[in-house]
């Protein structure tokens, strides 16, 4: 029985069965995938490589990335709706979230930030699967300091996406187990500044 990003899954892969698992790994320098060697279903002896079941190894990684994706997103709009009911107490749940995820035993960085480091080039199908997943979390905040009535959601969203991103990188190749709990700090400050700006004067 093989893990991704802690939970048992079936790989949402065209090219591969229900019930096939895959080990993703984000962590060390480069970003690696391992395709596993695993036993067909009632032999117990008879074993093949994944990778006859795929193109080459890059689609499998990207699949991999696709339902990572799908994953935390779905997690971190659930953690932060579980910990504020309105907008402006959500900004600041983000990082609730985020302080959750460091601080799991299993905590090994962002695939996606690994991917995108082994895969450099702008144009690399790999690059934008990363890229697009950190789009659409960057969007996510912007909705939230949208409904919030930010003076400029656009600004707060990129700032707090910062935040974010530091803290992850802080925690993970620093060590910083409290990084989030630190740009909770400054995010603070930030979203209140920016809906203070909003309100009409003398309100």
């Amino acid at each position: 029985m093989f893990t991704l990003g802690g939970a048992q899954v079936a790989l949402k892969y065209q090219g591969c069965a229900v019930g096939r698992r895959v080990l993703f790994c984000g962590t060390g320098p480069l970003l690696y995938l391992i395709a596993y060697q695993y036993a067909l279903a009632g032999a117990g002896v008879a074993q093949m490589p994944l990778y006859n079941h795929v193109k080459s190894k890059a689609e499998l990684l990207r699949a991999a990335l696709r339902l990572r994706d799908e994953q935390l997103l779905e997690w971190l709009g659930s953690a932060v709706e579980a910990r504020a009911d309105k907008p402006r107490g959500r900004l600041l749940a983000l990082f609730g979230a985020l302080d959750e995820w460091i601080n799991r035993p299993d905590f090994s960085g962002c695939a996606f930030i690994n991917a995108s480091a082994e895969y450099g080039r702008p144009d690399d199908p790999i690059h934008q699967v990363a890229a697009e997943h950190k789009r659409q979390v960057r969007d996510y905040i912007r909705r939230i300091a949208e409904s919030a009535g930010a003076a400029d959601a656009d600004s707060l969203a990129d700032i707090l996406n910062l935040l974010m991103e530091g803290a992850i990188v802080s925690a993970y190749v620093g060590g910083k187990r409290d990084a989030a709990k630190l740009a909770r700090r400054a995010a603070t400050h930030l979203i209140k500044r920016s809906l203070d700006e909003a309100r009409p004067i003398g309100n």
